[in-house]
């Protein structure tokens, strides 16, 4: 089996080379430490199955799950990552990935994971999969998660309205309706409790 790995850090992506290379029949055929890398990597080396973190420069890997599925369809994804969150879960899986495990799993599953996601399979964290059943699909529009990441800084709302193209009536009717569905109190808060359910 022929893999892609994307990590930017280092020392962890040294890490899994090492592991995946112990098993015969893992090769790792790339490494990447930013997700616009991914693509372009995958593009040189074809591999079967690319390994990828969230959070990276460059693009974040359920943006790099999109690209990579839809440019080399038939290279399974697997997002690897120390975030559990049930937000991401469903993200990566509706961005095509076909696994998706946490970092603090133990070693030994992941070369099982990834033969059996080859296989056709898919392979989720089951702790996670149960979790994102119970807090249900992100209720937050695409423009309402827009405005909470532009509003994450602090920014006053004329300046998330100048950069979003949006009057400020309209930046507040979004804020407010986030601020609701996250069941927070102000906008800090939404942003806090979107960002830990994987909702942005």
């Amino acid at each position: 089996m022929r893999i892609l790995i994307a990590e930017d850090q280092a020392m962890v992506r040294g890490a899994l080379v090492a592991l995946l290379e112990l098993e015969d029949d893992l090769r790792v055929v790339a490494q990447v430490a930013r997700g616009d890398e991914v693509v372009p990597a995958a593009r040189a080396t074809q591999p079967d199955v690319a390994l990828l973190d969230i959070e990276m420069p460059g693009g974040d890997g359920l943006t790099a799950t999109t690209a990579l599925t839809a440019a080399l369809p038939g290279c399974r994804v697997v997002v690897l990552t120390t975030f559990g969150r049930a937000g991401y879960l469903r993200r990566a899986m509706s961005a095509g990935a076909s696994g998706f495990l946490l970092k603090d799993a133990p070693s030994a599953e992941l070369a099982g994971a990834l033969r059996r996601v080859l296989a056709g399979e898919r392979v989720v964290d089951p702790g996670l999969a149960a979790l994102a059943l119970s807090e249900g699909e992100n209720p937050l529009t695409d423009r309402e998660r827009d405005v909470l990441r532009a509003a994450a800084c602090g920014a006053p709302v004329g300046d998330v309205a100048g950069r979003l193209f949006l009057s400020r009536g309209t930046v507040r009717n979004h804020l407010s309706s986030a601020i609701r569905k996250t069941g927070t109190r102000t906008r800090i808060e939404a942003v806090r409790a979107a960002e830990e359910r994987g909702w942005l």
